[in-house]
């Protein structure tokens, strides 16, 4: 059923006085064609290519012979708000000043980045601008929910930056639109979430820079706030580096250092660090593009004073305070606090009969004074005092806020309330 829209769009498109009425065409055949969300590559249509889709708003190409020969490459975009052009590149046309910008990113953390980024390049003066975002492609929240796309592409269709969402970053027809199309100058990523090939890294003249929320070499890898908070590091910190295929290896092109509060948690600290990393990104933005910070004069890590940030398992999350010191459960609770969280079992009232009840740890704090060593757990003796567990060393770790199973999160006198006179003892040995 396509065969005749396909006549008439190469009829539309042969000469230039054509071409408004043959985008006309293409955005009737874009509300009319179901499309999975988010192709990270065209998929030829006729002569429309179809390169991307954000959310609700499908995205396409539409290769046009003009009549001097050459071919031109218009990127549009349907939304209820706008039928845009996002971008039009000529292969003879390389007129552009500013240096073109991709930028790859995924989380929440990522889209305010990259929102910070697209505002700093709206400026006068400034020396780039953001041709595309590359992202996750969308997902279902729940089983039968409708894909959502990820939260730097909500904010990519938002400023209607043109965005592709490939499935995995290797893919040869997403590096093709890349090289082909886009012909980014520099990249940057901040938890993007896949592995760069050699080939995209060997696409942008001035390379790629990437938000790292750790002070590097220390805590390469996955999950550097959550290994450096475990671990109980202070100051923490970012560092702004060059992606090279070693993961976080590259040349460090900016490092901030941060002090925190003992009690700080990932929750709050990433988007902290973030923040500070796209900051430093931003100041030396010009340097990059001027060709003074380069991957030769960037500062070479360290590598005996290297850290591995290994992935988390969810096995991880469980306290075992026979083996671990409060000191060392309360920064565990700090650190994975996003995900997969803390908890311990509990054995409430005196028959040993009642099945064990799963209790997340959500807030901690360290005590000064010393008990000795006991599995009872009790409030303690202020009105706003904790639930104080002591360890094996007699060390005493105070839970503020905990979450038993199928409940809410609630503060420790909520919970004591809840037991109605029961009493409360952890349990070891337990595990999923």
């Amino acid at each position: 059923h396509n065969s005749p829209p396909q006549k008439t769009m190469r009829s539309a498109a042969s000469t230039p006085n054509n071409l408004l009425a043959t985008i006309v065409v293409i955005s009737t055949m874009a509300m009319a064609i179901l499309l999975r969300p988010c192709h990270g590559f065209q998929q030829q249509l006729g002569t429309v290519s179809r390169v991307a889709r954000s959310g609700v708003s499908p995205s396409y190409s539409l290769r046009i012979r003009r009549a001097d020969g050459a071919s031109q490459l218009v990127a549009l975009q349907y939304n209820t708000r706008s039928f845009s052009r996002l971008y039009s590149s000529s292969s003879d046309d390389d007129s552009s000043e500013k240096a073109r910008i991709l930028f790859l990113g995924t989380p929440d953390v990522a889209a305010t980045s990259l929102k910070t980024i697209y505002e700093q390049s709206q400026s006068p003066d400034s020396q780039y601008e953001v041709v595309g975002v590359v992202t996750q492609p969308p997902k279902r929240r729940k089983r039968r929910g409708k894909e959502v796309p990820s939260p730097v592409g909500l904010v990519a269709e938002e400023l209607g930056i043109y965005t592709l969402c490939p499935e995995k970053a290797r893919d040869a027809e997403f590096l093709d639109e890349l090289e082909n199309e886009v012909r980014p100058d520099l990249c940057i990523t901040a938890a993007y979430g896949q592995y760069l090939p050699k080939r995209f890294l060997a696409l942008p003249k001035f390379g790629t820079l990437n938000i790292h929320p750790s002070l590097l070499p220390r805590w390469r890898g996955a999950s550097p706030v959550q290994r450096s908070l475990e671990a109980g590091d202070n100051p923490v910190g970012v560092s702004v580096l060059f992606t090279v295929s070693k993961m976080d290896a590259g040349p460090i092109v900016a490092q901030e250092s941060l002090e925190i509060d003992e009690n700080e948690q990932a929750t709050t600290l990433l988007p902290t660090l973030f923040d500070i990393g796209t900051k430093s990104l931003i100041d030396a933005l010009p340097k990059v593009i001027k060709g003074d910070i380069t991957m030769d004069t960037a500062t070479v890590q360290d590598e005996s004073l290297v850290a591995e940030a290994s992935m988390i398992d969810s096995a991880e999350g469980q306290l075992w305070p026979t083996k671990m010191s409060a000191q060392e459960c309360h920064n565990r609770v700090r650190g994975f606090s996003m995900w997969p969280g803390t908890f311990l079992y509990f054995q409430v009232g005196d028959d040993e009969s009642n099945d064990p009840v799963k209790v997340k740890v959500v807030e901690t704090r360290v005590l000064e004074e010393t008990a000795e060593p006991t599995n009872v757990i009790e409030i303690g003796p202020k009105k706003k005092d904790g639930l104080r567990l002591v360890c094996s060393d007699g060390s005493v770790l105070e839970m503020l806020k905990v979450q038993p199973a199928t409940r809410n999160v609630m503060d420790a006198k909520s919970f004591v309330n809840g037991l109605q006179g029961n009493s409360v003892r952890w349990l070891s040995g337990l595990d999923e």
